[in-house]
């Protein structure tokens, strides 16, 4: 019997994942046609599950990149992991922003590891390995063949609560990726964009179509609070209030807290503080920080303040 767990390539550096290994993507294994193997450089934790894939154009204008770069900002910072395609363009400022915030970022290729494509992005590979994972069903040695890219493109959205398309022409891989999401059962985000522009045309039909409108990274969160209360224990009995105004009410149950979540909530007053201060104070790493305030937020045991400033919630 094959023994569990990654195995790495002599010479390589890299992991092989198949779908017996535990550290498989959990969500990846949920879709009708996972990838028999996955080569990995990096690591895939489990914080990951909790993950939002954001796709757009190669050619992407400054407001495009301007979205994306704020989206992928305050997403890392609430602890998500931000999952894209390596591409120009969109793609490449996700997992900038995501790096830039000290969160964990996935890059999903459609070619092999030890193939240099898009050139030019060889930094950011490196970075990415050592913030996250590069991933890739495609062997060592293969070209990206235009063929692959759809394929790689279920990888992403597989990977995802939800894909988030900023900004796509109507021919664009984006609107592919969309597509596969919601075969997949996974939510999808639209940013919409000047009504004159070749790449809103992709997001303005993903919107006809039903798509959620994203103004904000409310707008994502709340549509991902289900998904993300089931991921958790069972919040309290107190009613979050969303970036749109909107109350949910949870069943009640006090929330088991575990070691790290108690540490951070015994720095956090009554008074707003920043996420900055609250890392300094609970001596832990700031994605984690920023990945426990969430669980106690959705615990309604915090609330979050613009700004990155926390508070212990009202009773």
């Amino acid at each position: 019997m094959k023994p569990s767990g990654p195995t790495v390539l002599p010479g390589k550096g890299v992991a092989t994942l198949d779908l017996a290994d535990e550290h498989y993507p959990a969500w990846l294994r949920t879709i009708p046609d996972p990838p028999p193997v996955l080569y990995c450089d990096g690591s895939m934790e489990p914080g990951d599950r909790q993950a939002v894939a954001i796709v757009g154009s190669r050619q992407a204008t400054p407001y495009g990149l301007r979205v994306t770069d704020a989206l992928a900002r305050e997403l890392s910072a609430l602890g998500f992991t931000i999952v894209s395609g390596f591409a120009r363009g969109i793609d490449a400022a996700a997992h900038h922003a995501a790096l830039a915030s000290g969160g964990r970022t996935v890059a999903v290729l459609g070619c092999g590891l030890d193939v240099d494509y898009p050139s030019g992005h060889a930094s950011l590979r490196t970075e990415i390995a050592g913030s996250g994972a590069v991933l890739t069903e495609f062997a060592p040695g293969t070209a990206p063949f235009a063929t692959n890219f759809p394929r790689r493109n279920r990888i992403i959205s597989g990977l995802a609560l939800g894909v988030v398309v900023v900004e796509a022409s109507e021919d664009s891989g984006s609107l592919i990726t969309a597509r596969l999401a919601l075969e997949q059962g996974r939510e999808v985000f639209a940013v919409p964009g000047p009504i004159d522009a070749p790449t809103s045309r992709g997001p303005h039909g993903l919107l006809k179509q039903g798509a959620k409108l994203v103004e904000t990274v409310d707008d994502i969160v709340e549509e991902l609070l289900p998904q993300l209360e089931t991921m958790r224990t069972p919040l309290s009995q107190d009613s979050m209030v969303t970036g749109a105004g909107k109350r949910r009410s949870f069943a009640p149950k006090p929330p088991d807290l575990s070691s790290e979540e108690q540490v951070v909530l015994r720095v956090i007053g009554r008074e707003p503080s920043h996420l900055d201060d609250l890392t300094e104070q609970s001596h832990l790493p700031a994605a984690e920080v920023a990945r426990i305030l969430l669980g106690l937020e959705l615990k309604a045991l915090v609330h979050q303040l613009p700004g990155q400033q926390y508070c212990l919630k009202k009773r």
